[in-house]
């Protein structure tokens, strides 16, 4: 099979942080690979790369002889002044030889012909009326609308359809399914499973990825790993390799342990020691220090007690012009309950939550709010941070301390819990990704402990480790959820019962997940549901799995091993110190005594020490 695209030894840096490095692998004809990794390892910039939009540091791209490339970039942008219909036709290179012909046939001119066969070559006779088909399909149907009247997500839908309907034999596509509705990710689902060009993209879709994927790349540790199948594949052989990594690891630190003992032995004498021991030694050492970054996003945050008066609509209705969003809706939340919201984009749904925030009034009815309501509301408009400030600034201007699973931490501690390490606290929140911005977002919400959380499009942007991180902490949250989102998996493993909105003010209340209500809503008559619906599916078993398998330090052991961080310095100092004096700075056969017997004491506490750090250590990795 004809390979498309061969990436060579690429690797990129920004400054000091390193996202890929040496990194090779190829894409076929017809293979459609999934693109995965955490937030700001690089996945968008490598398909920025690949497009031409971003420089390299070093290394070769090679794309085969008369191979085009469509690229759906994650923010993509218009010429100011173009209509919907004029933005596709510019972006294929389609609209200028539209025109001449469109010209030439008014005027009568002599270079028709020319304009014809190029019209031919182009494909382009009937261009316009596929690019409206692809457009109703992704519910832009105001052809002649300006895109900068456009929504976010609808210029976002506008570059989609762009490059499917120019059908390109490479598509590299930057979270192609943000801003559809669930309808539109089953079509484009649908579309892209039948193409026969290849594909590679980005999405955090994981029901979309094991649908579409029949390959999943992985970029960890600044390094490509390749797994042959689809999502559900690639968990399950992420974490045999994982393991695997995880048992060479441990063997070498046993055999460490050894060895570090054997170096120990008559201190004076090392230069004697066997030269290609002593650099096996070091080689091990380097293996055994070689730890993965395997820390996770840790949400600890415990919310505060919510009372038996939750929330309760009276009569509630609401429309504009002829938009109906509510009529007469009567609806009482009980404690603990866990809420999707789904429908087509322009039915309601942003508005409806918004109503029960108190931002948009109603034009009837009534809203009560327990007394003991604290919100948490995420939504889509709420990224909205001054690009100049430092992360750690954005989070101290909420709150200096706060509080976390009954204690209370600084402000540079909760953003830990974040992924946000010291170094990148200190950074400005213009050089996060998009990803790393949502994160951050998220973390801003959940620091004040609220107890009904409202959530529009969480998923959008994070990267599918913080999903699931967020999916664990919302099936245990002690309090209520609304959650607003088109991505399947999240809402079933999220929610217990939808409210659908079909239009016009008709509201379902449907109890049960998402994928409960697709196989009732097909007449139980799909098989790509029923096996997304199946609990033993090896995306849900792969995580439940990680779940059970995960030992954390408990609070004693994290302070045991702050404690030896500090030790072991101190130990290793008063080490020198003793081998200096017994070296020739003792000269009182009593001093010499002391000293020796005081330096087997802090050997013996050094071996324990470092052991036990170890043993910590690996159970913190």
């Amino acid at each position: 099979m004809a390979i498309d695209l061969q990436i060579e030894n690429i690797s990129k840096s920004f400054g000091e942080l390193e996202l890929f490095s040496d990194i090779s692998f190829t894409v076929e004809e017809r293979q459609r690979i999934g693109l995965v990794a955490r937030n700001g390892k690089g996945k968008s910039t490598l398909l920025k790369i690949i497009a031409g939009e971003e420089p390299w540091d070093n290394g070769k791209i090679t794309l085969r002889n008369g191979v085009r490339v469509g690229y759906l970039e994650q923010e993509p942008e218009f010429a100011s002044e173009v209509t919907v219909i004029e933005a596709c036709l510019q972006r294929s290179g389609k609209a200028d030889i539209i025109a001449r012909y469109e010209k030439a046939l008014e005027t009568g001119s002599d270079d028709l012909q020319h304009l014809m066969e190029e019209m031919d070559r182009l494909d382009a006779w009937d261009y316009e009326n596929r690019v409206k088909q692809v457009l109703s399909k992704l519910k832009i149907n105001d052809f002649s609308q300006p895109v900068k009247e456009l929504s976010g997500g609808q210029k976002k839908r506008v570059a989609l359809a762009a490059v499917l309907i120019e059908q390109p034999d490479l598509m590299i596509l930057d979270e192609p399914t943000n801003h559809l509705d669930i309808e539109m990710v089953e079509w484009l689902e649908d579309y892209l499973s039948r193409m026969t060009g290849s594909l590679l993209m980005v999405t955090h879709d994981r029901y979309f990825l094991d649908n579409v994927c029949n390959e999943i790349i992985e970029i960890d540790d600044t390094q490509v790993y390749r797994y042959k199948g689809n999502y559900s594949y690639f968990l399950q052989k992420r974490e045999e390799r994982l393991q695997n990594l995880a048992a060479e690891t441990a063997r070498a630190r046993n055999l460490l342990r050894t060895e570090l003992d054997w170096m120990r032995r008559q201190p004076q004498a090392r230069a004697h020691k066997a030269k290609y021991r002593i650099e096996a030694f070091y080689k091990l050492e380097e293996k055994a220090a070689a730890m993965r970054d395997d820390s996770k996003v840790s949400l600890e945050i415990k919310s505060q007690y919510i009372g038996n008066k939750i929330f309760v609509m009276n009569a509630l209705s609401k429309s504009f012009d002829e938009k109906v969003i509510a009529k007469d809706f009567y609806y009482t939340f009980a404690r603990y309950e866990k809420l999707g919201i789904v429908g087509n984009n322009g039915t309601g749904k942003s508005t409806f939550i918004k109503m029960l925030l108190g931002k948009v009034a109603p034009d009837s009815g009534t809203i009560e709010v327990g007394e003991t309501v604290k919100w948490g509301y995420y939504s889509q408009e709420g990224l909205s941070f001054n690009e100049e400030m430092k992360v750690i600034d954005v989070v101290k201007d909420i709150a200096e301390v706060i509080p976390v699973a009954g204690k209370m931490l600084t402000a540079s501690q909760f953003l830990q819990h974040f992924l946000f390490p010291p170094e990148k606290q200190y950074s400005y929140v213009y050089k996060l990704s998009g990803g790393e911005k949502r994160r951050l977002y998220l973390c801003t919400v959940l620091m004040s402990n609220p107890n009904f959380l409202v959530l529009d499009e969480p998923t959008n942007d994070l990267d599918i480790e913080t999903l699931q991180v967020l999916e664990e902490y919302l099936y245990d949250f002690k309090g209520c959820v609304i959650v607003v989102s088109h991505d399947r998996y999240f809402m079933d493993r999220v929610v217990d019962h939808l409210f659908v909105f079909h239009g016009d003010g008709n509201v379902q209340d449907f109890p049960g997940n998402y994928t409960q209500y697709r196989l009732e809503a097909k007449g139980k008559n799909s098989e790509r549901y029923e096996k997304a619906s199946n609990s033993q599916s090896p995306i849900a078993n792969n995580q439940k799995v990680k779940t059970e398998q995960k030992r954390r330090l408990s609070f004693k052991e994290k302070r045991e091993l702050e404690d030896l961080e500090k030790l072991l310095p101190e130990l290793e100092a008063e080490k020198a110190q003793l081998e200096a004096l017994l070296s020739g700075g003792a000269t009182q056969a009593d001093d010499i005594a002391k000293a020796s017997k005081r330096y087997q004491e802090v050997q013996d506490a050094l071996d324990e020490a470092e052991l036990r750090w170890l043993e910590l250590s690996e159970v913190g990795e």
